[in-house]
């Protein structure tokens, strides 16, 4: 993927590889966004390219209700995704169609030049035609190897709840430096104060553009993943332990909160975003690379915090490409490593500490089922009701664990989906 940057396709141009990569190449956008051949492009083009890679992927199967009465032959793969594009700029941004037809026009040129007279014909008609096959679509199913097992754990009637939810685009969430400076920066921000203590902004905004940004007095993180290391109820001086600790949301939460914060990471790359924003907040933490499950404890920690590997997907609705790019496979490596670093991390936690282990899953597999294995493993952990967090009765699992899942707050915007519990040890377990 090569375009000038002075092209006035080069969002569009930049937006037709990322979804050619996810869809065609099983790829995810936090993998292609990292490349070189994409990151050599300006700011402005690359978040255009994203924003609109997103919305078609979250808006695929509309544009092709829209489609379908005015291709009646089969079509590449790649004509296929410039109509779907096109088609989400018509009707999703509501773009002015002049521009938007001729642009998708052009990148047929590109691509293939015989089908430039097509692709002019059917988004002609797309506009002028009623957008009531668009507005009336079923939410996309979600691939079988996620649906089935939603299904045991939910009921289909919550799981095409889930599924609507994730047709929708996340707001931004931010967390806050100083708690008790909540109120000012939502006033700042015009943002509104989540009962959960984050901040939620629901307009498109460029984050770096925002009051607060340069000076580090908050950073973007889901309100459902700022809900863990507030369940750690660190008090100040506390010996903090965060493992699998990028991209530093949770460490910065805990040190903001005055803990004595370890962040470990096995990559010194996503550990150097950690870095970054400690920087940018004026906040510290001693950051460590290293796999967990190597590394020898030679003391024990107050609180430790585990957000562990997971299948990601209750973040959906902020990745519409995950059901593109995954299918299910490496789910029992997965399982494997969550159960061995949550039998590290007790190795490190002091008697009578307290350890939050979480994961951005909606997978029963990785959460509540981890959770009941390890207690059979350890007898002596206890799992410690989260009410002290005064959440609503359906975020609660039947033991006291939270359940989060994007149907949730509806009103509100929705969340993440999470799983959060808390446990705590009686005894030691160094080696």
């Amino acid at each position: 993927m090569k375009t000038d940057r002075t092209d006035p396709l080069a969002p569009r141009k930049a937006a037709l590889w990322l979804l050619g990569s996810v869809i065609h190449e099983k790829r995810l956008l936090s993998d292609l966004t990292a490349m070189a051949e994409f990151a050599g492009h300006p700011p402005a083009v690359k978040a255009a390219s994203q924003r609109l890679a997103g919305q078609t992927l979250r808006h695929r199967h509309r544009a092709d209700a829209m489609l379908k009465p005015f291709v009646s032959r089969p079509i590449s793969p790649d004509i296929r995704l410039i109509l779907q594009l096109a088609v989400t700029e018509l009707l999703a941004n509501e773009s002015a169609p002049h521009g938007v037809v001729n642009a998708a026009v052009n990148l047929a040129r590109h691509r293939q030049k015989r089908a430039a007279g097509l692709v002019n014909a059917v988004l002609r008609r797309v506009t002028e035609a009623d957008r009531s096959p668009w507005d009336s679509a079923d939410a996309p199913r979600l691939p079988n190897w996620i649906r089935g097992r939603l299904g045991s754990a939910y009921g289909n009637a919550r799981v095409a709840r889930m599924e609507a939810a994730h047709g929708i685009a996340a707001p931004l969430d931010l967390t806050v430096r100083d708690q008790k400076e909540t109120e000012r920066w939502a006033e700042a921000l015009e943002a509104e104060i989540l009962p959960t203590g984050s901040l939620r902004i629901a307009r498109s905004v460029q984050v770096s553009a925002l009051p607060g940004f340069t000076e580090g007095a908050w950073w973007v993180q889901d309100a459902a993943a700022a809900i863990p290391a507030r369940l750690l109820e660190v008090k100040p001086g506390q010996r903090v332990l965060d493992l699998c600790a990028a991209p530093g949301g949770k460490t910065m939460q805990l040190a903001a909160a005055g803990a004595q914060v370890t962040a470990l990471d096995i990559s010194e790359a996503r550990l150097a975003r950690v870095r970054e924003n400690l920087e940018r907040t004026q906040l510290s933490a001693d950051l460590i690379t290293a796999d967990a499950l190597s590394r020898k404890p030679d003391e024990t920690f107050d609180g430790i915090l585990l957000d562990a590997p997971c299948t990601a997907t209750g973040t959906i609705r902020r990745h519409p490409d995950l059901p593109f790019a995954k299918d299910g496979s490496g789910l029992k490596e997965l399982l494997t490593l969550q159960a061995a670093l949550l039998d590290k991390a007790i190795t490190w936690l002091r008697p009578g500490g307290r350890l939050v282990y979480c994961t951005c899953s909606l997978l029963t597999e990785e959460g509540e089922q981890q959770i009941s294995a390890a207690r059979e493993r350890h007898p002596d952990l206890t799992l410690v009701s989260a009410a002290t967090g005064n959440f609503p009765q359906d975020w609660r699992g039947p033991n006291g664990e939270l359940r989060l899942t994007p149907d949730l707050w509806p009103e509100k915007g929705g969340m993440d989906g999470f799983f959060v519990a808390v446990l705590q040890s009686a005894t030691t377990h160094l080696p």
